[in-house]
């Protein structure tokens, strides 16, 4: 695929700030910018700025601007292009936009700009991805990830694994170009067999990182399960900090998922307020139940908010339903407890569903799933024990902490390419355990090859593709 050769331009900043951006590309990006300004640009050197009007055809002025050249290679798309800040009116850069494209611009397309940075060798696939993660990163640890990412960093770990692999491509083939000579040894399988397995191993760290790279990128699910009218409600808005769901003493008030996020450490957490549990003949709630059941299955850790003691085989329906999740068990409203007996701790302390390790209590496992869970007791009415409950639900998302050198995927797209990559190379190295002769072990090695050169576009060549990639960005970038 090749860049076009139409002069693009589009809007790159949210209407309504002080300042906001107009960015244009192309062959004809300077010329036609010129014929909008009121200050000669025809000459105007790389990596300047010049301060003028912007004038419709009639002669009126739209705006006082600044125009910033950027002069073919040293752009950021590679191209000719000028970027002009402008006063952030909707109204302005709308009518400085369309200006433009009467002059002879194209709208640009959604992710056009770093598009065309790809196509034109400022950046590889990897990278310009990166560039849609940074402006979507919502913490620290999203951030610092995207940051790597653009600068290279898995790029540069792709390209040293491209290496081995050519090395191993070429002593294999440097074996098949002299399969005749009986008495000529040139690749020792120990050796590739030893090169594989490490090429493996750094396949295998990468495609793991996923996980860390998921949670960070998209949040960790939390739901927050329970009973009817225990305190889910109630919860959720004292861990957001605002009335977001309805609170009422009425059951079944919540009867669809209310999902809210907040940030512990620079990790993204989605809270999900779910309908409570319970059977009912009411056909909506019935429905907010079963989408319930669909956010336990999807969250990464449940929060589960009793009032009063579960019998056994609830605490075993519910461990084994959350046997793939971190279960937190928290008893809510001890704050009427406290009013009742005068000793919070009497009603759990005392039941045989619980014990007692040090002051911390837990939940007795089942025979299947013998591990205890913790339970946490709060009032989420009053705020007591909720910054306890922060500190579970943060060690429980076990997420490591990234630093702004670490390679960690991201990307789903990367993250097929690199199993697929892996699945190669382990079919390499149980070709070579089995001494399968080495045309049989390069054609896998070709195909471990093109999977990881898809993720750093070296292998992609169809617009549909590019098409997908991209369409994902927003206009202006």
């Amino acid at each position: 695929m090749t860049p076009s050769t139409d002069t693009i331009c589009a809007i790159a900043t949210n209407p309504g700030g002080a300042i906001g951006i107009v960015r244009v590309s192309g062959a004809q990006a300077i010329d036609i910018t010129q014929s909008a300004f009121s200050k000669p640009l025809l000459k105007a050197k790389g990596n300047t700025v010049h301060y003028g009007e912007i004038v419709d055809e009639t002669g009126e002025t739209i705006d006082d601007v600044l125009i910033s050249i950027f002069r073919a290679p040293h752009s950021y798309t590679g191209e000719d292009s000028a970027e002009i800040s402008c006063h952030g009116s909707a109204l302005i850069m709308q009518s400085i936009t369309e200006l433009l494209i009467r002059k002879g611009c194209r709208q640009a397309r959604p992710g056009e700009f770093t598009q065309r940075a790809f196509l034109n060798g400022k950046m590889d696939l990897a990278q310009a991805e990166a560039v849609a993660d940074l402006i979507a990163s919502t913490n620290q640890a999203s951030r610092r990830m995207a940051l790597s990412q653009l600068r290279g960093g898995i790029s540069n770990q792709l390209s040293e694994l491209h290496e081995r692999l050519q090395r191993l491509t070429a002593l294999l083939e440097l074996e098949l170009d002299f399969s005749d000579h009986e008495d000529l040894e040139f690749a020792d399988r120990t050796e590739l067999l030893q090169l594989s397995e490490t090429i493996r191993d750094a396949l295998r760290q990468m495609a793991d990182s996923f996980k860390t790279g998921r949670a960070i990128k998209q949040g960790v699910g939390v739901a927050i399960v329970g009973k009817t009218n225990v305190g889910k409600s109630t919860l959720l808005n004292r861990l957001v900090g605002e009335e977001r769901a309805i609170v009422s003493d009425t059951h079944g008030t919540t009867r669809d998922t209310i999902e809210e996020t907040i940030t512990l450490h620079g990790i993204t957490f989605r809270f999900i307020d779910t309908a409570g549990i319970r059977a009912t003949a009411d056909e909506v709630e019935q429905m907010g139940i079963e989408r319930t059941y669909k956010k336990i299955d999807e969250a990464t850790i449940v929060v589960w908010l009793l009032d009063a003691l579960p019998s056994p085989s609830e605490i075993m329906e519910m461990q084994e339903r959350c046997k793939d999740k971190s279960l937190i068990i928290v008893k809510n409203k001890i704050d009427k407890e406290e009013g009742e007996t005068g000793n919070p701790r009497a009603p759990f302390g005392q039941d045989t569903g619980t014990s007692s390790t040090n002051g911390k209590e837990t939940f007795v496992g089942s025979t299947d799933n013998p591990a205890p869970s913790p339970l946490l007791r709060i009032s989420a009415k009053r705020g007591d024990g909720i910054d306890q409950l922060l500190q579970a639900i943060f060690a429980a998302a076990d997420v490591p902490e990234v630093r702004e050198n670490d390679v960690v995927v991201t990307n789903t797209r990367h993250y097929e390419a690199l199993t697929r990559a892996s699945e190669s190379i382990h079919r390499v190295i149980t070709g070579l355990q089995a001494a399968l002769s080495g045309d049989l072990l390069a054609e896998d090695l070709r195909l471990c090859i093109d999977q990881l050169g898809d993720i750093t576009g070296g292998t992609i060549s169809t617009d549909e593709t590019l098409g997908n990639i991209f369409s994902h960005f927003c206009i202006g970038k």
